[in-house]
């Protein structure tokens, strides 16, 4: 049994001028692959949640510029430059709470302007190398989190996650997951307990099926138990993804996050954000400043349902992320690693260490 989920969630097929993605929408009862090739598929396969995760969205709209480059290689000059900023606004428009993906965009388009003089193939060529780099340094990155965050977890212990941050939203290991992963490689026998994550169910049927297919102990609750597994003693530490986070620590992630680190503060946990210094946004003031995302209202009512499960009518509200305040955080997890409060200070300090 492998240590890590043997799955890739995104990949490029050259040879045929196509992504290929796992459809996340139908884990963990079939494993659909989808074949595409134009943007506006792209496109619709992360707004429609077959691709997910931060990272792995950044990952499908970069390797979604050079195919449409590719694609538009004969276009005259102008017309190319014109062509390759149209594609990069609308695969922008598709989600607008996590970073990575603008993040994957803005480093697709500084590719183009740092080679504009070249020829059209050797553009090509620079934008497949930085799709790739941005794949790869996804997986690094990863690794990297996982270590720093392994440094603060003890063999045995009960870890509380939610929603999905693993190697299905990311290029490999994933962010709060991989910590988990190097852990069952090297014997730490940890205890997960999974929130299912309402409305998409992303712990439910990512998270569990993911740490279930390579033996790690994991059990799955409902959003609402886990206050009574903190009670009980289940919980040792809490570990999170995160989609942004703003120059004050605030960090945006899959709705629910914000109930769990007050939990966890209530009780006396440590909360954990796992995020790639990617997903900071030192632009961002606050978590005020970030665009929560709101979806269609049928995900609560009648999506994961035989028959609708609220009154016909009736209205709903539906934002995909919520905002955890800064002082609930313990340490905020990056590759470069491990950021105590003052967040203001750290983050800044961070980025100029970057630069």
């Amino acid at each position: 049994m492998n240590d890590v989920l043997d799955f890739v969630s995104v990949r490029l097929d050259d040879e045929n001028s196509e992504l290929i993605i796992l459809d996340q929408s139908k884990l963990p009862n079939d494993l659909i692959y989808h074949h595409y090739k134009s943007p506006e598929d792209i496109f619709n396969a992360i707004v429609t949640l077959q691709v997910r995760g931060a990272p792995a969205i950044g990952i499908a709209a970069a390797y979604g510029m050079y195919l449409d480059a590719k694609r538009h290689l004969l276009l005259r000059h102008d017309e190319f430059f014109q062509r390759f900023r149209q594609t990069k606004n609308y695969l922008a428009s598709s989600r607008p709470t996590a970073v990575n993906l603008f993040w994957a965009l803005n480093r697709m388009e500084g590719c183009l302007n740092e080679h504009k003089d070249q020829s059209r193939t050797e553009i090509i060529e620079r934008l497949k190398e930085e799709s790739e780099n941005i794949r790869s340094e996804d997986e690094a990155v990863c690794l990297s989190i996982g270590e720093h965050a392994l440094s603060l977890l003890k063999p045995g212990m009960g870890l509380l996650t939610h929603c999905n941050a693993g190697t299905l939203a990311t290029a490999k290991y994933g962010t709060a997951l991989a910590p988990i992963y190097l852990g069952q490689k090297r014997g730490y026998n940890f205890r997960v307990y999974a929130d299912e994550t309402r409305p998409l169910l992303q712990g439910a049927r990512l998270t569990a099926w993911e740490l279930q297919q390579v033996g790690i102990d994991v059990t799955l609750i409902c959003d609402n138990m886990a206050s009574i597994v903190m009670k009980q003693g289940h919980i040792d530490a809490v570990l999170v993804g995160c989609d942004r986070v703003a120059a004050n620590g605030d960090t945006a992630n899959k709705i629910g996050t914000s109930g769990v680190a007050v939990l966890a503060k209530h009780y006396g946990i440590p909360f954990y954000v796992c995020a790639p210094r990617s997903t900071i946004d030192i632009q961002t003031a606050c978590g005020d400043d970030i665009e929560i995302e709101l979806r269609k209202g049928e995900e609560i009512s009648t999506t994961w349902y035989q028959k609708p499960m609220a009154p016909k009518g009736v209205k709903t509200y539906n934002p995909a992320f919520d905002v955890t305040d800064a002082d609930l955080i313990t340490a905020i997890i990056t590759e470069k690693g491990i950021i105590y409060p003052p967040y203001n200070k750290s983050l800044k300090k961070l980025f100029e260490e970057g630069e």
